[in-house]
C-alpha cells in the first residue's frame, strides 16, 4: 500500500478541481499512482453528472457580450440549482466559458456549444454538487447591436437596429427589459395567440346582454389595446411615456430589427418540495438502514 502524503492529495486537487476527501479516497483506491487516480475521478465524475441531470436547473444567470463595432451580440442562459450556487466563482467563470466560445465562433446551436464544453461543465457538476446546464444561446447581427443586463444578471436584451446608434439600442433594450414585449411589431404576434385572445373576450362580452354587433366592436377593441400592449414599437418608452418606442425610433430615423430578451428560469417548471414531507422521508428511509 502506497504512502498518500498530503502534497500527493494538494496535487491531486490542483489537477481536477475536486475535494479533499475525493482526491484522497482516488488515491488510496489508485495505491498512489496519481495517472489512475485522475482516470478514476473522471469516470467517477460522468457517472455523478449524469445522475444529476434530471434535476431541475432553473437558478443562474444570463450573459451578454457584444462586438467593439456593435455589429453583433451573443447572448447566453446558464443554469444551475440554486441561486446560491449561480453566484459561485467556478460557476461563473463557466458561463463566461459559454459566452466567450459562443462570441468567438458566433455560434447559435446549443447543442453544439454545449458538447464543446461538457467535460468542464460535467467536471464542474462534480464539484459543486447541483446540475448545470447552458440552456439557451442566441447570436444577433445588424447594423447597430447592442445590450442591457438587469437584476443581479437575470434577465438580459440584446437589441438590432436600422439606423441609430448605440445609445439609442441600448435605451431600447433597457425598455424591452422592463416592459417585456412580445413581438417587434403588430403584424409578427402569431395568428393563434390573437384566436385564443379573442376567445376569452368573445366569452366575456357575451354575458353583457348587449347586441351582437355592439359584442364584436368590444372584442376587437379589446384586441386592439392587446396588441398594442405586447407589440414594442406600441409600447411608451419607459424613459419617457409621452412617447412610443416607434416613435421614438421614427425621430431617430432607426427600427428595430429584432431583440431578443432572456429571464433566468423563465418557462422552467420548478418543482416544489415541501420541507416537512422531505425530512419525514429522510427519517423514514433512515430507519430502514
Amino acid at each position: 500500500m502506497a504512502n498518500i502524503t498530503a502534497g500527493m492529495v494538494k496535487e491531486l486537487r490542483e489537477r481536477t478541481g475536486l475535494g479533499m476527501m475525493d482526491c484522497k479516497k482516488a488515491l488510496v483506491e489508485a495505491d498512489g499512482d496519481m495517472d489512475k487516480a485522475i482516470e478514476d475521478l473522471r469516470k467517477a465524475s460522468g457517472m455523478k453528472a449524469a445522475k444529476k441531470a434530471g434535476r431541475t436547473a432553473a437558478e443562474g444567470i444570463v450573459k451578454t457580450r457584444v462586438a467593439d463595432d456593435k455589429s453583433y451580440g451573443v447572448i447566453v442562459e446558464v443554469n444551475s440549482e440554486t441561486d446560491f450556487v449561480a453566484r459561485d466563482d467556478s460557476f461563473l467563470a463557466f458561463a463566461n466559458d459559454c459566452l466567450t466560445q459562443a462570441f468567438d465562433k458566433k455560434e447559435a446551436d446549443v447543442a453544439t456549444l454545449a458538447a464543446a464544453l461538457e467535460d468542464t461543465r460535467s467536471a464542474l457538476v462534480q464539484k459543486i454538487g447541483e446540475n448545470i446546464n447552458l440552456r439557451r444561446v442566441a447570436v444577433v447581427e445588424a447594423d447597430v447591436v447592442d445590450t442591457y443586463v438587469h437584476s443581479n444578471d437575470r434577465i438580459a436584451v440584446l437589441v438590432a437596429l436600422t439606423g441609430g446608434d448605440a445609445a439609442l439600442a441600448r435605451d431600447v433594450a433597457m425598455h424591452v427589459a422592463a416592459a417585456n414585449p412580445m413581438v417587434v411589431r403588430a403584424s409578427d404576434v402569431p395568428a393563434d395567440v390573437l384566436d385564443k385572445e379573442r376567445e376569452i373576450y368573445a366569452a366575456q362580452a357575451a354575458e353583457s346582454g348587449k347586441p351582437a354587433e355592439i359584442v364584436e366592436k368590444m372584442i376587437e377593441g379589446r384586441i386592439r389595446k392587446y396588441v398594442a400592449e405586447i407589440t414594442l414599437l406600441e409600447q411608451q418608452f419607459v424613459k419617457d411615456p409621452d412617447l412610443t418606442v416607434g416613435a421614438l425610433l421614427k425621430k431617430a430615423g432607426a427600427d428595430v430589427v429584432s431583440f431578443v430578451r432572456y429571464e433566468v428560469g423563465e418557462g422552467i417548471e420548478k418543482e416544489v418540495v415541501d420541507f416537512a414531507e422531505e425530512v419525514a422521508a429522510q427519517a423514514a428511509a433512515s430507519k430502514k438502514q
